[in-house]
C-alpha cells in the first residue's frame, strides 16, 4: 500500500528537502492550530500521543488511543481539516508506564497498549522497549529490545488484521528521555554509525526470526540522538559537521530515514540542516505548549491592564496555585530554592506546566480569561506591547484580533519554522514574518 509517510521517506532519500513534523500534543489549541497550518499547506499532519499520555488505562490525560483519536478528528472536523489528511501516530510504545513491575507483566500491559493503538486506526507506531523494567538489568542489550520490540510488531499486526499494511514502524530511541533533560546541558554525544548499524541489524534479525519480515519491510525510521536537546533553560543547537558520519550511514538502509526527537527549540535554519541530512521526522511538543504558555500569559496581562476588561482572576497563579496542589509532575524535575523553583513552574523549558491545561480549574481560568478579553475590544497597543507578531498580522489584514486566534497564531510561528524546513516552498509562502523562517 501507498503510504503519505512512504512518500516522504522516498523524496528525502532522493535528496529533496522534505520531510514532515510530528505534533507531539493532546492541548486542543495546539492542535486547532496544527490542523490550520496543514490545511493552508496543503500537507498531511502527523500528531502523535506517547504511551504515558495516552494508554489503554486512561495514561495521565484519561484518554484511550480510541478518546485520542476522537478528539483530533473532531478538531480536525471543526478546521474542515479533512480526516484522511490526518496520520495518527504512537511514541515510545513499550513497556515504560509499568517500569516498576517485573518485564514479563510490564510487557503483556505493552502488547494490550500497543493493540489498542492500531485497533483504534494509529498507522505510525513507534516500538521503544529499550527501557528496564523491575527485575531486568540497569541496561538491555540490543537482542533483548529487539526481541520485546518484535512482540509488540506482533501485536499491532493481530489487531490491525486487514489493515495491517497501512501500520508503518519506527525502532530505536534516544537519550535523555522523552521531554528535555533535567540536568545542565553543554554538549550531546551523537549517535555512533556502529551503535546505529547494530541496532537496525539486530532488530531486523529478530523480525524475520519472529515471522515479522513483512512487518520489518514497512519500518520507515530509526530513532537516534543527532545532537539536539533542551534543558530548563538552555537549548543545545545542532551542529550539522557532527551527524555528518551519523546522516551517511542510513545511506545503507534503503528506505529508512531518521526520526529526531526533542527538536524543540531550535532554529529554523537547524530544521533545514536536520531534514537535509534525512532527519525527515522532526518530533515537537514542549515547544508548541510553551508558546501557548507565552500566549495565555500575554492575554492575562492585557486583561489586567486593559480599561474596561473586567477580569479579577490572575491566570498566572490560578495555575500557580494549581501546581503547588498536585506537584507530582513538575517536582522530581525542579531543583533550587522557592524562587527557583516559582519560576521554573512558569518558564522552564521543559514546560511542565503544560500538565495543568486541562485541569478544571485553569480550564475555567482559560475561558473565563477569552471570555473577558470578547467582551471589550482589546487596546490595539497593549497587543503590539504583549503579542507584536500577532499585532502586525492584525495590521496587515491576516488575523482577528480575538483571544483564541492570537493564541493559535502565536503557536504557529513555531510550527511554520517545521513547515518551511519540511516543505519550503509551501511554508514560507504562508509566513509572512520573517523571523519565523530566518535565524
Amino acid at each position: 500500500m501507498t503510504h503519505p509517510l512512504d512518500e516522504i521517506v522516498a523524496a528525502n532519500r532522493r535528496g529533496e528537502q522534505e520531510g514532515i513534523t510530528s505534533v507531539c500534543s493532546a492541548h486542543p489549541l495546539v492542535l486547532e492550530a496544527a490542523c490550520q497550518r496543514a490545511l493552508a499547506d496543503g500537507t498531511p499532519l502527523l500528531v502523535e500521543a506517547t504511551c504515558n499520555q495516552v494508554n489503554q488505562e486512561g495514561g495521565y490525560t484519561g484518554m484511550t488511543p480510541a478518546d485520542f483519536r476522537d478528539a483530533v478528528g473532531t478538531i480536525a472536523v471543526r478546521v474542515g481539516l479533512p480526516e484522511t489528511r490526518v496520520i495518527l501516530g504512537g511514541d515510545h510504545l513499550g513497556p515504560s508506564p509499568w517500569q516498576a513491575l517485573p518485564a514479563d507483566e510490564a510487557m503483556v500491559r505493552a502488547e494490550a497498549m500497543v493493540a489498542a493503538y492500531a485497533a483504534a486506526g494509529f498507522v505510525k507506531l513507534h516500538l521503544d522497549a529499550s527501557m528496564p523494567c523491575a527485575d531486568d538489568p540497569q541496561a538491555l542489550d540490543d537482542a533483548t529490545v529487539a526481541r520485546r520490540a518484535a512482540r509488540l510488531a506482533a501485536a499491532a499486526e493481530r489487531a490491525a488484521g486487514e489493515g495491517q499494511g497501512w501500520l508503518r514502524y519506527v525502532v530505536g530511541t534516544e537519550v535523555p528521555v522523552p521531554g528535555g533533560a533535567q540536568e545542565h546541558l553543554d554538549t550531546l554525544t551523537v549517535t555512533d554509525t556502529a551503535d546505529l548499524e547494530s541496532t537496525l541489524r539486530t532488530h531486523r534479525e529478530v523480525f524475520v526470526e519472529a515471522g515479522l519480515e513483512e512487518a520489518w519491510g514497512r519500518v520507515r525510521a530509526v530513532v537516534v540522538q543527532p545532537g539536539v536537546e533542551f534543558g530548563h533553560t538552555e537549548v543545545v543547537d545542532f551542529a550539522p559537521e557532527s551527524a555528518h558520519d551519523l546522516s551517511r550511514a542510513i545511506h545503507a538502509w534503503p528506505d529508512l530515514v531518521f526520526e529526531a526527537h526533542s527538536t524543540d527549540y531550535q532554529t529554523p535554519r537547524a530544521y533545514h540542516q536536520l531534514v537535509a541530512g534525512h532527519f525527515a521526522i522532526l518530533k515537537v511538543g514542549p515547544a508548541l505548549t510553551f508558546t501557548l504558555r507565552e500566549a495565555l500569559f500575554a492575554l492575562d496581562r492585557i486583561a489586567e491592564e486593559a480599561p474596561g476588561v473586567h477580569w479579577p482572576i490572575s491566570l498566572r497563579e490560578t495555575l500557580e496555585v494549581e501546581m503547588l496542589a498536585e506537584p507530582r509532575y513538575w517536582q522530581a524535575y525542579y531543583a533550587g530554592d522557592p524562587d527557583e523553583q516559582r519560576f521554573a513552574r512558569a518558564y522552564s523549558l521543559s514546560d511542565r506546566c503544560r500538565y495543568y491545561w486541562s485541569r478544571p480549574r485553569v480550564a475555567e481560568a482559560v475561558e473565563g480569561l477569552f471570555a473577558a478579553l470578547a467582551a471589550a475590544p482589546m487596546p490595539p497597543t497593549l497587543i503590539s506591547q504583549y503579542l507584536p507578531v500577532q499585532y502586525a498580522a492584525i495590521r496587515r489584514g491576516e488575523l482577528e484580533a480575538t483571544p483564541r486566534a492570537l493564541v493559535r497564531h502565536r503557536i504557529d510561528e513555531t510550527l511554520a519554522a517545521y513547515a518551511a524546513a519540511c516543505c519550503p516552498g509551501i511554508g514560507r509562502s504562508q509566513t509572512n514574518d520573517s523571523r519565523v523562517t530566518t535565524d
